[in-house]
C-alpha cells in the first residue's frame, strides 16, 4: 500500500476508537473555549458563564438560514429529474478507484456551487455507489466512499455559496463601516478563487481520496457489513426516491394538494422575482436570495404541493444536528468574541503578516477558529472585522482577504465533524468512521493551498 492509503488507514483506525459523537465534540469545545478565555483575558468565571449565554441565542436567525440551506438543497437533490440521474451516474463506477473518483467530482463540484445541496447530493449519491458496488460485488469501501462525500466541504468557501462573501455582499453588513460593501465579482469571482477551486477540486481531492482506496478486499467494508446485509437487500429492490402517494379520495383538499397549476404558479412568481433582482442589483448573492433560488427549484420540480411537503419532511430530520448543536457554537462564538480571545488569538496569528504572507496568514487563522466556530458566516461574524482591517493596514485586497479566509474555514471541516451530520444521516455511519480519512486528506492539502494562496495570481 502506497504511504497516503497506509497512512489514511491508520488514521481511520485512531478515528473509530477516538473521535466523539459530533455533539460531544461541540461540549467538550465549549469546555476548552471557557477555560482559555478565563486563563487568557481578564475575565472571571461567572463572566465566562455570562458570555455563554449571551451568545447562545444571538444567531438564531443565522441558524434558520444555515437550516434552509441544508433542507431546501436535500429537498433539490431527491426531486424527480435530480436523484433518477444520481442513481444512473451511480451504475458506472467498475472498480473501487473509480468508485470514489467519481464520489470524489460529484462531491467538489456540487458543492462548489451549493454547500447544502452538494453535501446531500454527494451523501445519496455515496449511498448509491456503495449499493451498486454491493449488487456487482465491486469491493466498495464504504466509509472512504462516505468520507469522499464529505470532502466537497472543503471547496464550498470560494464558491458562489460562500458565507463570508455573501454576507461581505450585502449591504447593511456588521463590518460596512470598516471595509464597505464587498461584491463577489472581487472575492469569490477571482481568478485567484477559481484558480484554487480548480486545483482542489480537480486534483488534489480527488486524487487524494483514490490514493488510500484499499487495495486488498479484505480490508473493504461494504455498505452490507456496515449498515446491514438484509437492509441494503431490500434497499436494492426498492425504489428511495420520495413518491406521490396518490389518494383515492377526489375532495377538494386532494386536488389542492396534488395541483401542479399551484406549484408552477407559485414558481412563476418565484423565477419573476429572481430575474427581477438580477436585473436590477447585477450578480449580488447573498444567503437569502440563494436560500430563495432553491426553494423556488424544488418546488417547480416536485410538481405537486404534497410532494414537495413530503420531500422537505424528509429533509428535515438532517437538520436536527445543526438545531442541537449551533446554539452550543453560538455560546462558544459568545465566549469567544465577548472575552476579547478572538481578537486575541486573531491578532496574535496576523501579527505575524506581512502583505506578501497575509493570505496564509489569514487561512491559518481561519482554520484553527473554525474548529470552535465551525460555521462560515458566524466564525466571519467574528473575527472578519479584525482581518478585513489589517487587510487594509496592509493594502492586501479585502475580496482577497475573504477568499483566504474561507480556504481556511473549509480546510479544517476535515477535522471539525459538525457539517457531517446530515450526511452520516444519510449514510448511516458515524463519525468515527469517516473522519481519519478526512483527516488525512486535510494534512495533505496544506500544502496546496498554502502554494496556491502565495502565488495564484489575483
Amino acid at each position: 500500500m502506497n504511504i497516503i492509503g497506509e497512512s489514511g488507514k491508520k488514521l481511520s483506525d485512531w478515528s473509530e476508537r477516538n473521535m466523539p459523537n459530533p455533539y460531544l465534540f461541540a461540549v467538550i469545545l465549549t469546555f476548552i473555549a471557557y477555560i482559555l478565555g478565563w486563563l487568557l483575558t481578564d475575565n472571571g468565571p461567572m463572566d465566562m458563564i455570562i458570555h455563554w449565554y449571551d451568545g447562545f441565542w444571538k444567531y438564531l436567525t443565522f441558524a434558520m438560514q444555515m437550516v434552509l440551506i441544508l433542507v431546501t438543497g436535500h429537498a433539490l437533490a431527491i426531486a424527480p429529474g435530480v436523484h433518477p440521474a444520481l442513481r444512473k451516474l451511480a451504475r458506472m463506477p467498475k472498480t473501487p478507484g473509480q468508485a470514489v473518483l467519481f464520489t470524489a467530482y460529484v462531491a467538489t463540484i456540487f458543492t462548489y456551487f451549493h454547500w447544502g445541496l452538494g453535501l446531500i447530493v454527494a451523501a445519496i449519491f455515496a449511498r448509491e455507489v456503495a449499493k451498486e458496488g454491493y449488487a456487482k460485488n465491486i469491493h466498495v469501501h464504504y466509509p472512504l466512499i462516505a468520507a469522499t462525500a464529505y470532502t466537497g466541504q472543503m471547496t464550498w468557501h470560494i464558491g458562489p455559496s460562500t458565507s463570508a462573501g455573501l454576507l461581505s455582499a450585502t449591504k447593511g453588513h456588521v463590518f460596512e463601516d470598516i471595509f464597505g460593501v464587498i461584491p463577489i465579482t472581487e472575492s469569490v469571482f477571482t481568478s485567484y478563487a477559481i484558480m484554487m477551486a480548480i486545483m482542489l477540486c480537480l486534483i488534489v481531492i480527488p486524487i487524494t481520496m483514490w490514493l488510500m482506496t484499499p487495495k486488498d478486499p479484505e480490508e473493504c467494508k461494504s455498505i452490507g457489513d456496515m449498515l446491514g446485509h438484509d437492509t441494503i437487500k431490500a434497499e436494492l429492490e426498492a425504489s428511495s426516491v420520495v413518491s406521490e402517494k396518490p389518494s383515492d379520495k377526489k375532495g377538494f383538499a386532494d386536488l389542492l394538494e396534488n395541483s401542479t397549476v399551484i406549484s408552477y404558479l407559485v414558481g412563476l412568481a418565484g423565477v419573476v422575482y429572481i430575474i427581477y433582482y438580477f436585473a436590477t442589483k447585477g450578480v449580488s448573492l447573498n444567503l437569502n436570495i440563494f436560500n430563495f433560488i432553491f426553494l423556488i427549484a424544488g418546488v417547480i420540480l416536485h410538481r405537486t404541493p404534497i410532494r414537495y411537503v413530503r420531500a422537505i419532511t424528509t429533509a428535515t430530520p438532517g437538520s436536527a444536528g445543526i438545531i442541537l448543536q449551533f446554539p452550543f457554537y453560538a455560546g462558544i462564538m459568545g465566549m469567544i468574541s465577548y472575552s476579547g480571545l478572538a481578537a486575541i488569538i486573531t491578532t496574535w496569528f496576523l501579527g505575524f503578516a506581512t502583505a506578501a504572507t497575509f493570505p496564509i496568514i489569514a487561512w491559518l487563522t481561519g482554520g484553527v477558529v473554525n474548529i470552535f466556530i465551525p460555521s462560515g458566516g458566524g466564525e466571519w461574524g467574528v473575527i472578519g472585522g479584525i482581518i478585513g482591517q489589517i487587510s487594509l493596514d496592509l493594502g492586501v485586497p479585502v475580496g482577497k482577504s475573504i477568499v483566504a479566509y474561507g480556504c481556511g474555514d473549509m480546510w479544517t471541516n476535515m477535522f471539525q465533524p459538525f457539517w457531517a451530520i446530515a450526511l452520516l444521516g444519510i449514510t448511516g455511519l458515524r463519525a468515527r468512521d469517516i473522519m481519519g480519512y478526512c483527516i488525512m486528506l486535510m494534512i495533505i492539502a496544506a500544502p496546496f493551498i498554502a502554494f496556491g494562496l502565495y502565488f495564484f495570481p489575483y
